[in-house]
């Protein structure tokens, strides 16, 4: 308590964040029961009957079911393997002497981030069309055949997270730039003064410096590796990728929203969040115990 006397203001400054995510993030937590009811809007959520798992043998025995989390695993995981870019850029901007030139490259490295989903996936669709698409010219330019790209199920992965790649690797670099502004001035005094070369630096200096960064932002990827943004994917979702473009945030928005059938869609999002807990607790273990770094 004394500590809270001390630095009310700063706990003051926190306190609105604190009272935004109570109410909008746990109070309506305890509409996740409806998970094991059969919920009706006239009963209500205290009143609708309990089932049971039923909803998620449902969801278990859909016959659907692996190709769902086929398609959720193979493209978070394709996604994932995308991580080394961001620090690959930002160690790369850190090796820039030049001011100016370094400044141009974090704006247009930056920039895509603020283009909304929407937008990117309208772009997406446009050179990706058979007729007038830009990808389309080049290839057809260099005696190539186009192709509709957004028909072809096996492209629809490489669409999705190398269009995501362009829109948030430069803003991801932030953060670890700001890890390797921490660096110590004298650790590269000392590299220098031993006659280390630049990249012999990036791998003894700066990596080692990044690491525990590194890690606990891949902990928290890996903890989300069965949660796929729904937007960009229902977007570039149609008849023809469906084989691929069905997840199971599509499955949810399909079964809940256009079906009405809220248990069963809660039902499937719960069941998605307990594999992302557990998939987090134990990557943080391992990390705890084979590096010493750990998100909590």
């Amino acid at each position: 308590m004394k500590v809270i006397r001390n630095d009310w203001q700063l706990y003051l400054l926190i306190l609105p964040a604190v009272v935004y995510v109570f109410i909008f993030h746990y109070i309506p937590m305890y509409g996740v029961q409806i998970a094991f009811k059969d919920f009706s809007t006239r009963l209500g959520i205290w009143n609708s009957p309990w089932v049971g798992f039923k909803h998620f043998i449902r969801f278990v025995t859909y016959p659907n079911f692996k190709k769902i989390i086929w398609n959720t695993l193979s493209i978070t995981l394709y996604n994932l393997m995308t991580y080394p870019i961001p620090i690959i850029l930002a160690l790369l901007i850190n090796e820039l002497n030049n001011q100016r030139f370094r400044k141009v490259v974090q704006m247009v490295s930056y920039a895509p981030h603020f283009v909304s989903t929407v937008v990117v996936c309208s772009m997406l669709i446009l050179f990706t069309d058979n007729n007038n698409g830009l990808f389309n010219h080049i290839i057809r330019a260099l005696g190539g055949t186009g192709s509709d790209w957004l028909s072809k199920p096996s492209l629809f992965p490489s669409l999705y997270v190398w269009s995501s790649v362009w829109q948030s690797a430069g803003w991801s670099t932030i953060i670890f730039l700001a890890a390797l502004a921490g660096v110590s001035p004298e650790l590269y005094e000392a590299a220098y003064m031993d006659g280390a070369s630049r990249l012999q630096i990036i791998l003894h200096v700066n990596i080692p410096a990044l690491a525990p960064t590194i890690i606990t932002m891949f902990i928290m990827r890996v903890g989300q590796i069965m949660s796929l943004g729904f937007e960009k994917i229902y977007l570039l979702q149609n008849s023809l990728n469906l084989d691929a473009s069905q997840v199971i945030s599509t499955y949810v928005y399909e079964m809940g929203v256009r079906n009405g059938q809220f248990s069963y869609a809660s039902a499937i999002d719960l069941f998605n969040t307990v594999i992302n807990i557990l998939l987090l607790l134990v990557v943080n273990k391992i990390s705890q115990r084979s590096a010493g770094v750990g998100i909590w």
